[in-house]
C-alpha cells in the first residue's frame, strides 16, 4: 500500500516536472499535455474534470501552470499531491532562469536562442488553436446553445467592440448563473 502510493507521489513529480520543463508559451499550453497524461495515459481524471479544473485554475490568482497542476494533484492524491504537483511545476522554471540568469549577457545577445524562442511562439500558437477546438467541440456536444453563441459574441465584442474583457466575464458569468437557476427551477440540472 505505502509503496503504491510512493509510486504515485513520484509519477506525479516526474509528470508535472516533465510537462513545466518542456512546455513553453504559458499555462494554456499546460492543460493539452495534462489530457495526454493524466486523461489519456493514465486516466486518473475524466476530459471534463480537467475542463473543470481548468476553468477554476484560470479563475483563480497565480500562474495557471501551477494552479493547475496543484488541482490535479489534490484529485488524484489530496493535500500530499498538491504539494508534489506544486513542487515539480515550479522546479523546472526555476532552475531554468537560475541558468539564465547566471549567462544572462551571452543568451541576450545570441541570434540562434532569439530564433529557436521565435520558433517555439508558432509552437505555442498552434497548441492553443488545437486546445481553443478541443474546448468548443466539447461545448457544442452539450447542445446548450447560450455557451455556443456565447464564445463568438464574446470574442466579437472584445475585438471588434473593443468592451472591456471584465465586463464580458461579468456578463457571461451572469448568464451562465441566470441559465444554472431556471434549469435547476425547472426540474433539476444534468449530473446532480
Amino acid at each position: 500500500m505505502k509503496i503504491k502510493k510512493l509510486k504515485l507521489y513520484f509519477s506525479l513529480f516526474r509528470i508535472t516536472f516533465y510537462i513545466s520543463a518542456f512546455t513553453f508559451g504559458g499555462g494554456y499550453i499546460v492543460i493539452p499535455m495534462m489530457r495526454k497524461y493524466f486523461v489519456n495515459d493514465l486516466k486518473l481524471i475524466s476530459e471534463q474534470e480537467l475542463l473543470d479544473m481548468a476553468a477554476i485554475a484560470q479563475s483563480t490568482p497565480g500562474a495557471i501552470a501551477v494552479n493547475i497542476a496543484v488541482l490535479v494533484g489534490y484529485h488524484i492524491s489530496g493535500i500530499t499531491g498538491a504539494i508534489i504537483s506544486c513542487i515539480g511545476t515550479i522546479l523546472p522554471p526555476l532552475l531554468i532562469l537560475s541558468i539564465i540568469s547566471f549567462f544572462y549577457k551571452a543568451f541576450r545577445d545570441n541570434r540562434i536562442i532569439s530564433a529557436i524562442l521565435k520558433g517555439m511562439e508558432a509552437g505555442v500558437a498552434a497548441t492553443i488553436v488545437d486546445l481553443v477546438i478541443d474546448m468548443g467541440q466539447g461545448i457544442l456536444k452539450e447542445k446548450n446553445w447560450l455557451l455556443t453563441l456565447m464564445t463568438p459574441v464574446a470574442f466579437l465584442a472584445s475585438f471588434i467592440f473593443n468592451i472591456n474583457v471584465l465586463v464580458i466575464i461579468i456578463s457571461c458569468s451572469i448568464l451562465c448563473f441566470a441559465q444554472t437557476y431556471m434549469k435547476s427551477r425547472q426540474g433539476g440540472i444534468e449530473g446532480e
